[in-house]
């Protein structure tokens, strides 16, 4: 068995009947953000079934900061992300 290395951050995207479009866009603009900060290998993206939070749809999670956001959109990402996933690389190299 190999162990496997542990992500700093996990992206969790709701992928249930409400969410699953839009948040298929939502990652494709967060593994950019990824790319360009260079931390794609620090955190992992992970599609969940529905967390039956459909009226707040599209839904988004962090964890371990076990952060969860509704109606999250291409404008709120940039906000997010340095919240909550470029925020820690800037913690973790002081």
């Amino acid at each position: 068995m190999k162990k496997l290395d542990i992500p700093k951050k996990v992206i969790l995207f709701c992928n249930g009947s409400k969410c699953g479009k839009p948040n298929k866009h939502n990652r494709k603009v967060f593994r950019g953000l990824l790319k360009q900060t260079e931390m794609k290998e620090e955190v992992i993206m992970v599609k969940i079934e529905c967390t039956d939070n459909c009226k707040c749809a599209p839904v988004v999670g962090f964890q371990p900061d076990n952060a969860w956001f509704g109606e999250v959109s291409e404008k709120k990402i940039p906000q997010l992300f340095e919240e909550y996933v470029a925020h820690q690389k800037l913690f973790n190299h002081e």
